[in-house]
Order: structure tokens, then sequence, then C-alpha cells
């Protein structure tokens, strides 16, 4: 359903798999990722830094709430 549709995509997926060391965070909460950390793994991988700048603040904003939505304490 929500899976990567083309080569480049694939390619931003696997970078977001290895950004889990690169998230920026404060007691109690996720901020996102270092993007200048992640652009500069996304170029060392090869992959297109226009492609990843486009795709990678939407995919950080859903990380970023489920994150924080498991360290939230329920209500």
């Amino acid at each position: 359903m929500n899976r990567p549709q083309t080569p480049e995509g694939w390619q931003v997926w696997d970078l977001v798999g290895r950004l889990g060391g690169q998230l920026r965070v404060i007691p109690g909460a996720v901020l996102g990722w270092d993007m200048g950390a992640a652009l500069a793994l996304a170029q060392a991988l090869g992959i297109n830094p226009l492609i990843a700048a486009e795709l990678l603040p939407e995919i950080e904003a859903v990380m970023v709430r489920k994150l924080n939505e498991q360290i939230a304490p329920s209500e």
C-alpha cells in the first residue's frame, strides 16, 4: 500500500533504515533526523540528493509522530 514505487523510492527507504543513529532528541521526545547527516549519507550512498530532500521530510514527520506516540504516556 505505502511501499516505494520506484527504484529511487526504494533507495530512500533503505536510507531511512540507516538513519537510526541520526535522531535529534530531547528528554521525552524525538525531534527528527539530523538532516545534514541524512543528506550527506544519501550522497555517500549515491542517492539523488534532490529526491532525498523531497522524500525524507515526509517520512520524518510520520516517524516523529509514531515514536513520540510510543514515548508519551497513554491518557
